[in-house]
């Protein structure tokens, strides 16, 4: 009777592990991340992976999340933005795969063109270091402003030296910035955002960043101990692999081909 005891509570016991091992809860925010995910999370179920997809509405939650152990891998950042939020509050993380590259845009509700943006006009701006820094260069690249040499993606509103016609910034959290688009002048943009939103057209951008810019693709990523976890690339592997996913990422981003790149698809 003991050896069928001690031979049943193994047999439990491993089930246990094995079901563990077979589930999955994912981070994501709300949009194209958060459509992919959870087309992606039904086929990994019919492979006998259940994939529980989790909804952020802020751009710190996720990690905070991941590092809590509250979720098993989220997919909302590019890596230099992982990066600093490491060096800021000392995660150790890793990215198992990239994902999504969408460009970023610079939209107005009020005027057509950069020249028609009024001296002293209100700019909305990630107030993210990573995210500001594009947003910035966004500017410079546009003409109304002109930031220290050698910034970068890190540049930040101090780092301005040229602001001829004497923007006035306001810092607003990333995913929010649709919502306020139209009571500035001027807002960085983000497309998948944009569509979530359903405030206007997110192809309508006046400039976008450079779409082959892959060092800001959207990845996967997950405590640096776990980068190899099977049941992650077996889900990761579902994603990139399927076709639904890829008609989904497209409807997401208002089906244009312009507004993202399938960063694992193009290396």
């Amino acid at each position: 009777m003991k050896l069928l005891h001690v031979l049943a509570v193994a047999a439990f016991s491993l089930g246990a592990v094995a079901a563990h091992a077979q589930s999955l809860k994912i981070g994501v925010v709300p949009g194209v991340y958060a459509d992919a995910a959870n087309v992606a999370a039904s086929e990994a179920k019919a492979q006998g992976i259940d994939v529980e997809v989790i909804e952020f509405s802020d751009w710190t939650t996720p990690n905070v999340a991941l590092d809590a152990g509250d979720i098993d891998v989220n997919f909302f950042q590019h890596r230099p933005f992982m990066e600093n939020t490491e060096k800021q509050k000392g995660y150790d993380f890793e990215i198992v795969a990239p994902g999504i590259l969408q460009n970023l845009g610079l939209y107005s509700l009020k005027h057509k063109s950069f020249d028609k943006v009024p001296n002293g006009g209100r700019v909305a701006i990630a107030n993210d270091p990573v995210n500001q820094g594009r947003g910035l260069l966004l500017l410079q690249k546009a003409g109304l402003i002109k930031l220290k040499d050698g910034v970068g993606f890190l540049g930040t509103l101090d780092d301005i030296v040229e602001n001829p016609k004497k923007l006035k910034f306001t810092e607003v959290e990333g995913p929010q910035l649709a919502r306020i688009t139209g009571d500035v002048d001027l807002a960085q943009g983000y497309p998948h955002f944009i569509v979530a939103a359903g405030t206007f057209d997110p192809t309508s951008g006046l400039i976008y960043s450079g779409i082959e810019d892959k060092l800001f693709a959207v990845s996967f990523v997950t405590k640096a101990a776990r980068k190899d976890d099977p049941t992650i690339r077996r889900f990761v592997g579902i994603f990139q692999g399927s076709e639904a996913v890829r008609k989904q990422i497209h409807k997401s981003f208002a089906s244009s081909d312009k507004l993202y790149v399938l960063a694992w698809a193009n290396p």
